[in-house]
């Protein structure tokens, strides 16, 4: 099995450089952190307008981190009294009644000593629920396809003649290159919200990683220092080298192109019916487990050809996927970027869902340029990958301007010096050649390949996705109207689901935690008394007045909840925290092992928390084998138990309002900007979908999933909602109901919008043909406005609560090998000869 990299933790790396603020630990505080971003100056915060400046200091991007505040730990009362509100909407009044008996009952009892010993377990972690967030993937023994990994689709190339394959994707690639070339020189200027930077880390997670399945749960694998490029076409892997030992380019635009084009005209001499069988990337679709074991079958012997394969493919930078088929519709585009296409001939699969390497960071363009991402979800949150693709998508643009005008400005504040212009030998130990990688296919591998592409085509036929490009208004005309866009959004997911089943479901919505040393995700229930009041409000014979005051409510309500989650406030990750604790202390127990609770423990995956500076220890994740019992005896036991009788759970988590609130119905996820024409993710539940959602300036974009919950019905009962609760806007405007000097500029901006069906509007690059009765047509949205304030802090991330359900499996804890260098890398693979081409 290749071997698995420890990752470097970025502030060890810091604390190595021995930079200034790295020498004593400072106070950790919002101020201390803006503080030290704002000391670079103007220029070297925003290289945009100062990209000829050679004065560009380095170490910007990491400049806050060992300033940003820790992750606080709320108040337990608060957390459980937040945790009923947020049931209470779902509930009867007798099912409430008992969550209140069981949370009153968690209080008087092991409440407060779970809360004293996660406070004592947080003093030497870099975040109290970080460890634990880690472990509820990294132990996910399902498929990461459709359950795990989020997808990106980026709007075409502004420019139609460059929305061809191998254009589009070297014109991606080398922004990409130039994006990882910022974070490992520290000149990418550090994520902000008005001035406060936000913490960085997770950038130092996205390349060169990999997700490597073991028989006790998954490992994150990191070459920090890779340069090499793995390309998938037909199901065949290539690789060549992109970077020099300094991180710079080492390969234009043009030498990328000839490259592709090489890899593509080699892949075609495999059939498209043959690509299945030799598509090894399949085989990282299935159950975490059974890959792990076909892992060993395939890397089993150190510096054979198939392990040698294994780990160039592990430590790739990315994989860039080029499909040979041209999806037309939004929705087609969507799956294929989520799972790829399923399509059988004669029996045999010719689908792109045979062209995918799920464990890694996935740049996937199409033959007709359409362009995507579908990344890998442990270490990053969707907020993360939207900077990533965001910039890359501007670079393009940039880069394009700046060959017809020079003085056109750059993204970044350095750039690597013109590969053309280079000594060769400056380059070093390098190689630019596209080598394929020829797996040997011994008869057990092949059979299960054959296997697992036949279940992948199960699992893909079972999901179906919807697409609404609503295009009648957007973020200006609700901020218009004195709404937040997104509380104006989550009210629609919620009446469109009422309209549809009569009843009120679980929801869920991440709010970014970034503002905190580590953060990731907060959850936001959106489901609250007032937007209940305003669904049953809705659909009642109301005035348009009431209707409109309902909303309001709903909206004012939601915003007030997303700014307390940002602020780390909320109650899903708290008492997540302290059902692992609980757990861990079980395990323990049953270990006969006497490891305290602030003791010196290690993950036992290969994806720690890092630890602060003042206190290096970590902790290992619960067990979920020592199963939790539920009955009825809701003590913690301050001993082991007899043998023969499980420890019993705690009474909040053993309560049915504990499952009720993580079986999430809506999951939703708000993650996107003008570089995005969608973005989404699989349903988390059998009886819910996965609504992935853009709010735009002009527009709305929403993908929505499910396992044919009626998706298509369900979107086009959106669709209808947001032209009604126009109409009753617009009625209530007209009585006079709002003060507000912007709206009858905003519905004269609308008005303009407002086109017969079936015109297009203005439209990036190559219009793409829609579905049927999907959207009405695309508009050109502008970046640059300022977004509202709960708007910054919420929905950018994916991990849904509903995982909680089926996280921390069994684990123990094995050392991990050295980091080791493949031998003879270069020479791995058969070289593709660049003269026949």
């Amino acid at each position: 099995m290749s071997p698995v990299r420890i990752i470097p933790s970025i502030d060890e790396r810091l604390a190595r450089n021995r930079r200034k603020d790295s020498l004593i630990m400072p106070e950790r505080s919002d101020a201390n952190a803006k503080e030290a971003t704002q000391s670079f100056s103007e220029e070297k915060r925003a290289p945009l307008s100062s990209h000829t400046n050679p004065a560009s200091k380095p170490g910007v991007t990491f400049a806050a981190q060992d300033k940003l505040p820790k992750l606080p730990i709320p108040d337990l009362e608060s957390t459980c009294k937040k945790y009923l509100a947020a049931l209470d909407p779902l509930q009867t009044a007798r099912e409430h009644a008992e969550s209140e008996r069981a949370v009153q009952e968690f209080l008087n009892s092991e409440g407060p000593v779970l809360q004293e010993k996660l406070k004592q377990y947080a003093t030497g972690q870099s975040s109290y629920i970080e460890q634990f967030w880690y472990d509820s993937y990294l132990n996910y023994d399902n498929p990461v396809v459709l359950n795990l990994n989020p997808f990106f689709l980026l709007e075409d190339d502004p420019t139609p003649a460059r929305n061809n394959q191998v254009t589009r994707a070297a014109s991606l690639v080398v922004s990409a290159l130039s994006f990882v070339r910022a974070v490992r020189k520290e000149e990418l200027p550090p994520d902000t919200i008005r001035g406060q930077p936000l913490d960085m880390y997770q950038y130092s997670r996205l390349f060169g990683t990999a997700r490597i399945p073991t028989d006790n749960g998954c490992q994150i694998s990191q070459d920090p220092n890779a340069k090499h490029l793995v390309v998938l076409c037909r199901g065949q892997f290539y690789w060549f080298d992109v970077l020099d030992d300094n991180h710079d380019l080492i390969m234009t635009e043009k030498d990328l192109a000839l490259n592709l084009q090489v890899v593509v005209d080699d892949a075609v001499q495999t059939p498209v019916n043959e690509a299945a069988k030799g598509a090894i990337g399949v085989l990282s679709t299935e159950n975490r487990k059974t890959w792990s074991g076909l892992r060993e079958l395939i890397g089993k012997e150190q510096g054979t050809n198939n392990s040698d394969c294994l780990d160039i493919v592990d430590s790739a930078l990315f994989i860039l996927c080029l499909d040979w088929t041209e999806p037309l519709s939004s929705a087609a585009l969507c799956q294929n970027m989520l799972c790829g296409t399923s399509e059988i001939e004669r029996g045999v699969q010719v689908g792109t869902c045979t062209n995918r390497y799920y464990d890694k960071l996935q740049i996937i363009v199409c033959k007709n340029g359409s362009a995507g991402i579908n990344f890998e979800h442990t270490g990053v949150d969707g907020h993360t990958v939207l900077r990533f693709a965001s910039d890359v998508y501007t670079d393009t643009i940039l880069r394009f301007a700046r060959s017809i005008n020079g003085q056109a400005p750059s993204l970044w504040a350095s750039s690597s010096p013109d590969p053309s212009k280079r000594d060769p030998k400056s380059f070093g130990d390098v190689s630019t050649t596209p080598h394929k990688l020829e797996w040997d296919m011994v008869p057990e591998l092949s059979t299960a390949l054959r296997f697992a592409e036949t279940r992948l085509a199960d699992l893909i036929q079972q999901n179906e996705f919807q697409t609404l490009e609503f295009m009648h208004y957007g973020k200006n005309f609700m901020t218009s109207m004195g709404f937040s866009p997104d509380a104006f959004v989550q009210m629609a997911f919620q009446a469109a689901y009422f309209g549809m089943y009569g009843r009120i479901e679980s929801c869920y919505e991440p709010a970014m935690t970034k503002m905190f040393y580590h953060g990731r995700t907060e959850a936001i229930r959106q489901v609250t008394p007032e937007s209940v009041e305003f669904v049953r409000t809705f659909w009642a014979e109301n005035s348009p007045h009431k209707k409109i005051d309902a909303l309001k409510k709903a909206c004012e309500k939601h915003t007030a909840i997303t700014k307390e989650c940002a602020k780390a406030q909320g109650q899903d990750r708290h008492l997540y925290a302290i059902m692992c604790l609980w757990q861990r202390q079980i395990d323990a127990e049953a270990s006969s092992e006497t490891t305290s609770m602030n003791g010196d423990g290690a993950s036992t995956n290969g994806y720690s928390s890092p630890t602060s500076e003042r206190d290096p220890s970590g902790q290992a994740s619960p067990n979920r084998d020592s199963m939790m019992s539920e009955d009825g005896n809701n003590g913690l036991a301050s001993r082991s138990p007899p043998r023969n009788q499980p420890p019993s759970m705690p009474a909040i988590f053993a309560d049915a309002g504990w499952d009720r609130l993580n079986n999430t119905i809506l999951s939703t996820s708000n993650c996107g900007n003008p570089s995005l024409r969608q973005f989404g993710f699989g349903p988390t539940s059998a009886e819910g979908f996965g609504i992935g959602y853009i709010i735009k300036e002009g527009s709305v974009s929403i993908c929505a999933s499910s396992k044919h919950r009626q998706t298509k019905r369900y979107i086009d009962a959106l669709e209808n909602y947001f032209l009604e609760i126009r109409k009753l806007l617009r009625q209530t405007q007209r009585r006079g109901t709002s003060n507000d000097k912007n709206a009858s500029r905003a519905r004269e901006a609308e008005e303009k919008n407002s086109k017969p069906k079936g015109t297009r509007l203005k439209s990036r690059g190559r219009i793409v043909q829609e579905a049927a009765g999907a959207g009405k047509g695309r508009e050109e949205a502008e970046s640059g406005v300022a977004s509202d304030e709960d708007d910054d802090m919420g929905g950018y991330g994916f991990f849904d609560a509903g995982m909680l359900l089926q996280a921390l499996k069994s684990k123990q804890e094995h050392d991990q090998r050295p980091s080791e260098k493949v031998a003879q890398r270069r020479e791995v693979g058969k070289k593709l000869r660049l003269m026949e081409y």
